[in-house]
């Protein structure tokens, strides 16, 4: 039987280093870099005569000053640009960047597809409800284990869920990605993926301490994590692979939330095993499930 429990030192460690890598690469980037989803801006979907490659159109929109550009491929010749400019005037805002465009790009004729706007006000406050939806569903676990199980075990699951959620912060702030709605829905996702493999553990621990005999409590979570970690793994790793289809088959247009999701499998599958056990029995007062 391997010992995950003596390593629990090393899992504080690496949670203190992300928190602390978070603080500072926050502070460093001057916060995250969100989408028009959040600051607000125009969106439109464009289908060109020839191919044309991504950066092409964002080196176009940068020369004629554009802010908060970001192009998605949806296929060779149809791509959504999104820019942090907002007009009452849609069709003309829309018609100046077809014009920046076709002239940019050798006459390559273009069709205007879809706009549509996001007003500032309207960014900020689906920025705010992001937030809350995510301390929400923090609050809402922390309560579910709480009852369903005991407090520590509560405690325990909670810390894991935000470390899960750090990670996937710290990655999006290092790499300077942009985080848009599908990347917060990506997080939420997260939080319910990794407390379900947590659940699964201390259900295991719960049930074991009921025939522990005199075996202590840290043996118990040890025992437990052994005999849930190959259905753990397995869980991870077949759910992994259709997030890495999604990343290479995707397009840009998913990019973002693939990522979220590879990265919110690996680490809550991590903290699940090396966060939220050693968590629970920092808080465990007695033997008793």
């Amino acid at each position: 039987m391997f010992d995950f429990l003596k390593y629990r030192n090393v899992g504080y460690a690496f949670y203190l280093a992300v928190i602390v890598v978070f603080v500072g690469a926050y502070f460093f980037r001057g916060g995250f870099n969100y989408s028009v989803d959040f600051t607000g801006g125009t969106e439109l979907i464009f289908r060109f005569e020839k191919s044309v490659k991504p950066q092409a159109i964002k080196d176009i929109l940068q020369d004629n000053k554009w802010d908060g550009i970001v192009v998605r491929e949806f296929s060779s010749r149809d791509y959504v640009v999104r820019v942090r400019d907002f007009s009452s005037d849609l069709q003309g805002l829309g018609g100046t960047i077809k014009s920046q465009l076709e002239s940019g790009l050798n006459q390559n004729n273009i069709e205007i597809i879809k706009i549509d706007s996001v007003g500032e006000g309207v960014g900020s406050d689906l920025g705010r409800k992001s937030v809350w939806a995510i301390l929400l569903a923090l609050l809402l676990m922390l309560l579910y284990i709480a009852v369903r199980f005991r407090f520590a075990y509560a405690i325990g699951a909670v810390v894991a869920l935000a470390h899960d959620a750090l990670v996937i912060g710290v990655f999006f702030l290092l790499f300077n990605r942009e985080v848009s709605v599908d990347v917060v829905g990506a997080v939420l996702m997260t939080l319910g993926y990794s407390i379900n493999d947590t659940i699964v553990i201390f259900a295991r621990i719960r049930e074991n301490l009921r025939d522990s005999g005199s075996k202590s409590i840290y043996e118990i979570a040890n025992i437990s994590i052994n005999q849930t970690l190959r259905r753990t793994i397995l869980t991870s790793f077949s759910t992994a692979l259709v997030v890495v289809a999604l990343i290479v088959l995707g397009g840009e247009a998913l990019r973002g939330l693939s990522i979220a999701l590879l990265l919110g499998i690996i680490f809550g599958t991590y903290s699940s095993i090396f966060i939220a056990s050693p968590i629970m029995l920092m808080f465990y007062k007695n033997k008793k499930a």
